[in-house]
């Protein structure tokens, strides 16, 4: 297979960018979206051209950092699937690819694909710690949970943090990624005595980092690679209104 590579170059944050154009041939269909990058790097450096700097790490559709835009979607065409996980059968033959890097005021470009989503540890630091002593993990198990509740937090869990919620909102808004990292809390015992001051805190400091309000249009719901509900939105509201009344 042969693509066309529209690709966006930028040296840092405070140089502008552009796109670039790369040929990309004798693909197999086979490959990962990021296996085709990198053969495509393979030949811009034996050709004396600087490669595209993208991330990735578990290339396991866990750890979230190969997030980029493609064809103008978040991590690509495929629902429910990260860009390390996108395989090239995916598009046709020929087809001309556009590969930018999300957009976002709170997400910096560190170059190229690259940005910096470190906003999102802060929001996460700024929860704190739970005050309960769980002991092993015997100990933690032995804590009486509903599994419907169960099922609620995990599903809240599965978030991995990697951003596509922000790229393709509107607003830029982290609404989905914050009320995934409280909800798992919310509805675990282990979670109720920082309850309130949690999502406070974890709200404040979303806005601090200059994420955009939501207009519940559900992009974020549709390109989230673990498919988080937008239900947890509507939770966080909620259980922020409580904290604020409680405090």
């Amino acid at each position: 297979m042969d693509f066309t590579l529209r690709v966006w170059r930028q040296k840092d944050s405070s140089k502008p960018g552009k796109m670039e154009t790369y040929q990309a041939k004798n693909i197999s269909p086979d490959m990962s979206f990021l296996e085709m990058l990198s053969t495509v790097n393979g030949e811009l450096s034996e050709d004396g051209t600087e490669p595209v700097a993208y991330d990735c790490d578990c290339l396991e559709g866990i750890c979230g950092s190969c997030s980029m835009m493609i064809n103008g979607v978040a991590h690509g065409p495929e629902s429910g699937t990260t860009t390390c996980q996108l395989h090239m059968r995916s598009f046709n033959d020929g087809d001309t690819i556009t590969v930018e890097p999300w957009r976002a005021t709170a997400f910096p470009v560190i170059k190229d694909l690259v940005v910096d989503r470190s906003a999102f540890d802060r929001i996460i630091q700024s929860g704190g710690y739970i005050s309960v002593n769980t002991g092993g993990a015997p100990d933690g198990n032995a804590i009486p949970i509903s599994k419907a509740e169960a099922d609620i937090a995990m599903d809240a869990a599965a978030c991995i943090g990697c951003g596509a919620c922000v790229a393709a909102c509107n607003n830029s808004s982290a609404m989905l990624f914050t009320s995934a990292k409280v909800g798992q809390l919310r509805h675990l015992p282990q979670g109720q005595p920082e309850r309130t001051q949690r999502v406070i805190a974890m709200v404040e400091q979303m806005d601090k980092e200059g994420f955009g309000d939501c207009s519940n249009q559900f992009e974020c719901e549709a390109v989230c690679p673990k498919e988080i509900s937008s239900k947890f939105i509507a939770e966080l509201n909620s259980e922020y209104i409580r904290a604020k009344l409680l405090k």
